[in-house]
């Protein structure tokens, strides 16, 4: 649905942070763009985007973010190429509030572009669909158009190849370990794995599948812990520390895993009681502006985004 701006000229969207329940790198391309499959789940810890309508075309992000300069964060190039897509006129201030840790591997940057994505084709009244949005995030990055669609996705290529599917929802301890990860020293390393055969695994498509609207039946996450794995994960441990001790420490309790290029790790567990017990035992907390201490939080995995759910709610 699109609207006139003049009638809504603020508004305020929750941009979830996601997990790789597994990460496979299948290759390299010429162009240097790293071929994956991965299936991405959501969370209900988000951070907050606000947008406010310009009537002179200016694109301002108004929130400060240390080592984040304007014009390279993701939002103001997200709302900058939907612009520049589209020829609208107007313009817009771009508040934030960031809960989701910097360089964690939850796609905190990659969901605020997506959301600014989302939110502008509704208050600029652009009227784009989803698809299309998809494909300017996807210049954007990998991330971005999972995002934008808002649905636990199966994903090959370079992000391109989305299939819903419907993997169990359980809670997640996740760690953040006091150390941030840079996506590109991780795939640049020399030691990453980078020939994993497509995976195989009941109820997920073979690579390259193409987006289908119908959803697979709920998926244990047994499937993912036991018969996939994250290739970067062996790479972030052996030069982060503190990624190599959160695993070690979690996986006691429970199958853990990092997400994405780290660093944050999780765990899955059925019954929030447990995990709570759990994250009360956790060691190395409190620091965490030192950079020795652990972050530890406990959220929901969900299949349709919080971003999802709240366009629905705007369309109903």
């Amino acid at each position: 649905m699109s609207i006139t701006p003049s009638r809504m000229t603020t508004t305020h969207w929750r941009a979830p942070a996601k997990l790789n329940l597994f990460l496979h790198v299948t290759g390299r391309r010429p162009d240097g763009y790293h071929t994956l499959e991965t299936v991405f789940q959501f969370l209900d810890l988000a951070d907050d985007v606000i947008l406010r309508v310009r009537e002179d075309g200016e694109i301002r992000r108004v929130t400060d973010l240390a080592g984040v300069l304007p014009e390279e964060d993701l939002v103001v190039r997200a709302a900058k190429a939907l612009k520049s897509e589209t020829a609208s006129p107007l313009g817009v201030d771009i508040a934030m509030t960031k809960r989701i840790p910097m360089g964690g591997g939850l796609g905190g940057g990659s969901s605020d572009a997506a959301t600014t994505l989302v939110g502008l084709n509704h208050i600029w009244g652009l009227g784009l669909d989803s698809e299309t949005l998809a494909g300017i995030g996807l210049e954007l990055g990998a991330d971005v158009p999972v995002f934008v669609r808002g649905k636990a996705s199966f994903a090959s290529g370079v992000g391109e190849n989305l299939v819903p599917v419907e993997p169990e929802e359980p809670w997640y301890l996740v760690i953040y370990p006091g150390c941030s990860v840079a996506t590109k020293e991780i795939f640049n390393a020399p030691d990453l794995t980078r020939t994993t055969p497509p995976i195989k695994i009941r109820g997920l498509p073979g690579a390259g599948g193409k987006i289908v609207e119908e959803e697979a039946s709920p998926l244990p996450l047994s499937l993912f812990f036991a018969e996939a794995g994250n290739d970067c994960e062996a790479v972030a441990r052996a030069r982060y520390p503190q990624v190599d001790a959160a695993l070690a420490w979690l996986s006691q309790y429970s199958t853990a895993r990092m997400t994405g290029t780290g660093s944050c790790v999780f765990a899955p567990f059925f019954e929030a009681e447990e995990a709570k017990r759990v994250l009360s035992i956790l060691p190395n907390s409190g620091n965490i502006n030192n950079g020795n201490g652990w972050l530890g939080f406990i959220t929901r995995g969900w299949n349709r985004s919080l971003l999802f759910q709240g366009m629905l709610d705007i369309r109903n």
